[in-house]
């Protein structure tokens, strides 16, 4: 493809590109997102291709076979769709290939074993499913649909027609305007309103002329948290056109993408990504004939959680320790170099392009005032539809649980949902109707950070949560300032005491006060929010606290110090399967006779539990 070099050659491409894509094609897409993949999502899509080749097809058009990014419903994978038509099937593995080419593409025949069921109901389409029915999606808007490596497939969507509008018949200041319009703020967190922050750049640059510029935070550390790595797998194009759109607004020629080097998929399409826009035009010198250059290039983290924070993934990219700096110097005046700098995350990126393109009060007709458009969610933990979805803001958490997420396994109704990631809180059933909104959660003392949200039952102790996300932010705090690099570490020795049983219930109000000691204290944003996980389970299940220190028990049968396991010999069928499974041989018994644990030898590791097909293994 030649380097276009005006808007009107960019819109002939898209026209074109549209115009000769036959809607009568058949086209099958093979969704290769992490979830498909671990369950073999690659050998399904060789497996197509190899079909397809070896098979004469009595059809008019030999069918497109399509490798795209993440569907979301990563719990019912490998996911396969098929045009005309939007027939959707899941769990397909290598094997069926021959039979959907066979019966499908030939016969036109649905293959009802493959299709998606709930509550009795198939579903041929994915669009009827309640999973996707509920979804808006914008940010995610081409994953599912769209090869990542294919340039000319993210041109036919659209791509790089707002950033060709934007330069060539919009002014920089217009361009914020409509940023500013839409109500859109930082998808990475904090929740800053994004045009405001492109306000502040722009304005540093005024009384500082010179260098300016824009990052792209992919760096996502949350455990559980995949919404960012899905875009950049999936849709590399609409980060780097908002990128692009960003970078015309506040006057700046260089981008960067901090990317975490764990993501190397990502990593590889966003590069293939570059090289293919730059060869497009879009990216270089005089973009579209308008005078404006623009370049960007990709810096690979180093795993370090707190280089999620602005200030430490500044220093990183600058090639120092990823460590954070006072907040009063701000990254808009000086960033990058000590220069205007404006950092957003994936996900706020991702979305500018649609925002230029529909208008910014379109946007902001999605969702609360406050809290304009959609948020992009990794849904995991105690749920039956884990996956990846988009929902408009202020959709509340029971629906998103419940309905999307389709409840607790076995009916039962959630204990607590966890967003924020490691520093966001626990959110308790009770308050289930809560708005998913950036100023909702922050009331309730949790907050929406990037977007991971980890759904638990009663079988989770929120004691041994709030110590496992400490015990996380401990290590990976830098340990510049003191209220983190101790006092994480005391309200850590805290949990680590309950857990066993020890200590009084008047350390429970000194470990809460430790932790708003901490929040008022520390430096940067992971030890300002890291006590939240802490006091939000002490505000909303103390009880659980007190179970564990007064009465010595653990409510929920996870904290080994508080916990016996035994065998129930009127449940026991003496099938041996524990026998089997035991890493410690602490059970005995003779077949199809009640079994015993050897209490001494047992180290709880719930092995048998999990074993027991009889629910014949209780929890004391």
């Amino acid at each position: 493809m030649e380097p276009v070099t005006q808007i009107d050659e960019l819109r002939s491409i898209y026209q074109q590109l549209n115009q000769s894509r036959d809607g009568k094609q058949p086209v099958i897409r093979v969704c290769m997102g992490p979830g498909c993949l671990a369950q073999g999502a690659d050998k399904v899509a060789a497996a197509f291709r190899k079909a397809c080749k070896a098979k004469d097809l009595a059809i008019s058009v030999e069918p497109l076979i399509k490798e795209t990014g993440c569907h979301g419903f990563c719990k019912i994978g490998p996911l396969v769709s098929i045009d005309p038509g939007e027939l959707f099937y899941t769990g397909v593995k290598p094997e069926d290939v021959p039979e959907i080419i066979e019966k499908t593409l030939i016969g036109g025949e649905v293959l009802e074993r493959l299709l998606y069921s709930e509550n009795g109901d198939r579903y041929t389409q994915a669009s009827a499913i309640p999973f996707y029915k509920l979804q808006q999606k914008i940010a995610t808007r081409n994953l599912g649909i769209i090869d990542p490596v294919l340039l000319e497939d993210a041109l036919a969507r659209g791509a790089y027609q707002a950033a060709g509008r934007a330069l060539t018949s919009m002014t920089p200041d217009e361009v914020i305007k409509e940023v500013e319009a839409s109500g859109l703020r930082g998808r990475g967190g904090a929740g800053f309103p994004t045009g405001r922050k492109w306000r502040s750049a722009v304005s540093a640059l005024k009384k500082s002329p010179g260098l300016a510029y824009v990052v792209c935070n992919g760096d996502e550390g949350d455990p559980g948290a995949f919404m960012d790595r899905a875009i950049m797998e999936g849709d590399p194009h609409a980060v780097l056109e908002g990128m692009l759109i960003g970078a015309y607004a506040i006057g700046a020629n260089q981008g960067f993408l901090y990317v975490r080097a764990e993501y190397p998929i990502a990593i590889k399409n966003l590069a293939r990504a570059i090289d293919q826009a730059r060869a497009l035009g879009m990216i270089g010198k005089n973009i579209l004939g308008t005078g404006f250059d623009f370049d960007v290039q990709i810096n690979r983290g180093a795993g370090a959680f707190v280089c999620g924070e602005s200030t430490a993934l500044f220093t990183s990219i600058e090639g120092r320790a990823g460590e954070p700096r006072a907040k009063y110097i701000r990254s808009v005046e000086r960033g990058l170099w000590n220069r205007p700098t404006v950092l957003n995350n994936v996900e706020s990126w991702a979305n500018i392009p649609v925002i230029i393109e529909k208008g910014g009060s379109w946007y902001a007709q999605i969702g609360p005032a406050n809290s304009t458009g959609t948020k992009a969610f990794s849904l995991v933990g105690k749920v039956k539809n884990v996956g990846l979805i988009e929902v408009p803001m202020g959709v509340s958490l029971s629906r998103i649980v419940e309905e999307i997420g389709g409840g607790v396994p076995g009916g039962k109704p959630f204990k607590a949902v966890q967003t924020g990631g490691p520093s966001g809180g626990c959110i308790p059933y009770q308050l289930k109707d809560v708005a998913v909104d950036y100023d909702s959660l922050i009331r309730i003392g949790s907050m929406m950070g990037s977007g991971g949200m980890i759904v638990m039952d009663d079988t989770d102790c929120v004691v041994d949560v709030a110590r496992y996300f400490l015990r996380f932010l401990e290590d990976e705090s830098c340990g510049k300032c003191l209220p983190c690099r101790l006092g994480l570490k005391g309200m850590l020795d805290f949990l680590e005491r309950f857990s066993r049983g020890e200590g009084t219930v008047e350390e429970i109000d000194e470990l809460e006060s430790l932790a708003q000691a901490i929040q008022d204290g520390s430096l940067c944003a992971l030890g300002g929010s890291a006590p939240n996980p802490v006091l939000t389970t002490l505000r909303y299940f103390r009880d659980e606290y007190v179970a564990h220190i007064v009465d010595k028990k653990c409510p929920a049968g996870v904290c080994k110090a508080l916990i016996t396991y035994r065998i129930d010999p009127e449940a026991c069928t003496g099938c041996g399967l524990c026998v089997r499974n035991c890493p410690q041989s602490c059970i005995t018994g003779e077949k199809k006779k009640p079994h015993q644990i050897d209490q001494a030898a047992c180290i709880r590791c719930g092995m048998c539990l999990d074993s027991c097909k009889f629910d014949a293994v209780k929890v004391a």
